[in-house]
């Protein structure tokens, strides 16, 4: 493999607290030098002005394969991943068929491997079809290597079968369970956030409790297990809340948010427009604040898009019929520096370590950093760059995102996994 020197770049490494000018020198796919470096290369990338990232790690992403791939592939949900600046990814399991076992879990590195894109991990469901009356092959899985476990899409229902999951999964080392709160006997049929938006809209709504019980729930399973426990896609203030004092209480629990629960409310709604239809749905004013109060204070651990392709043709149903969910990979990061970044909320090495180091730690795989020898997954952006999202310029298949002509800053220059350049924006600019 041909080494690569990265020169004048600013390096943010959160892991290793470099926050500074510097290159970056990878040999065989590895990292062999940070630091003021006169080794010549294969490859030389003048980083001049551009910030150097570990490589961007997104926890939540469905790429619908198997079953439905005219939403999206793996292949195309890959190369729309690097297109973000993403060199890893974790899979959710409610395909179609649902991942449930170890063959499917093995189909899914098959086909990531053939990508050739980024690295892409799965999580298995926790239970069987993700029906929430069976506990799914766990021991199988793993050995296949999933990194955890979810029902994504659907909350387990049962508070037995939910501890039953807990247990089960504390026999083994470095897997978390993830759980999509939902207590659905409290918004089984909404479409949107239960309040003034939705009675105005004569839509069924989704009370902010379906979410915060479960939480609270499961907050109570896990003081039992001592299990790892992720909060998926957090939109509640309460949620927030209850989180921050299981933490303050040494439970091991950690949460995500999405940039759509950062940046839109439910009067997104208001025009009927199904892009902003999603589970959870777009809550209020107040959430957003608590949820940007949680992640100043570091009571939410990462950053996760919930990318979810659909069909042009699926989204144009009327509000009741669409289906839940937003594509936002490609623009993911300059979602979050909108959010997060221009509004003074945290700084880049905030940032970065919640893109990068702890959700490596989520998933216990060694990555999120640029220490020496660790694999050379890296991220080049250029901050100040400025662009417009074009939904038809996406490498994913789908177009649902309510983004389009949004203008976001942090253009993504390269995209390097195991020390190969995946993405480049300037060759991307050429072929334009």
């Amino acid at each position: 493999m041909p080494s690569l020197l990265i020169k004048n770049g600013r390096v943010i490494d959160p892991a290793n607290d470099i926050n500074e000018k510097a290159d970056i020198l990878v040999v065989d796919g590895s990292i062999a030098q940070v630091g003021k470096i006169e080794a010549t290369s294969d490859l030389t990338i003048n980083a001049k002005g551009k910030f150097v990232l570990p490589g961007l790690i997104d926890i939540h992403v469905h790429f619908r394969e198997p079953g439905d791939e005219e939403e999206e592939t793996i292949a195309s949900g890959s190369a729309a991943a690097v297109a973000g600046g993403f060199t890893s990814v974790v899979c959710m399991p409610n395909t179609n068929p649902p991942i449930d076992d170890a063959t499917s879990v093995e189909y899914v590195h098959r086909m990531a491997r053939q990508a050739r894109k980024t690295h892409v991990y799965v999580m298995g469901a926790i239970t069987k079809d993700r029906a929430g009356e069976q506990l799914s092959e766990t021991g199988f899985m793993i050995q296949a290597g999933a990194v955890g476990f979810t029902d994504d899409g659907n909350g387990v229902q049962n508070t037995s079968m939910m501890l039953k999951a807990l247990k089960y999964a504390s026999m083994f080392k470095n897997i978390v369970i993830a759980q999509h709160c939902e207590d659905t006997s409290l918004g089984t049929k909404g479409v949107m956030n239960a309040g003034y938006n939705s009675t105005v809209l004569g839509l069924p709504g989704i009370d902010p409790l379906a979410e915060e019980m479960m939480v609270w729930r499961d907050i109570q399973l896990v003081r039992k297990t001592k299990m790892r426990y992720h909060v998926q896609h957090v939109s509640t203030a309460r949620s927030v809340e209850l989180i921050r004092q299981a933490k303050h209480q040494g439970l091991p629990i950690t949460c995500e948010v999405t940039p759509h629960h950062l940046l839109l409310t439910d009067a997104a709604c208001c025009d009927y427009d199904t892009n902003h239809k999603v589970n959870p749905p777009l809550r209020t004013d107040d959430d957003i604040k608590a949820i940007k109060q949680g992640i100043q204070d570091g009571t939410i651990d990462a950053l996760a898009s919930d990318h979810a392709p659909h069909l042009r043709s699926e989204k144009e149903l009327e509000f009741l019929a669409a289906p839940f969910g937003i594509a936002s990979l490609e623009c993911a990061l300059g979602l979050y520096i909108k959010a997060l970044i221009e509004p003074r909320v945290i700084d880049w090495p905030q940032l970065v370590s919640i893109m990068t180091q702890r959700p490596a730690q989520i998933i216990s795989v060694d990555k999120g950093t640029l220490g020496k020898g660790k694999q050379a997954d890296i991220t080049i952006i250029d901050p100040e760059a400025t662009y417009r999202v074009d939904v038809n310029k996406f490498r994913s298949k789908s177009k649902n995102c309510p983004y389009d002509g949004w203008k976001l800053a942090g253009k993504v220059e390269y995209t390097i996994v195991g020390g190969e350049i995946r993405y480049s924006s300037r060759k991307q600019d050429s072929a334009d």
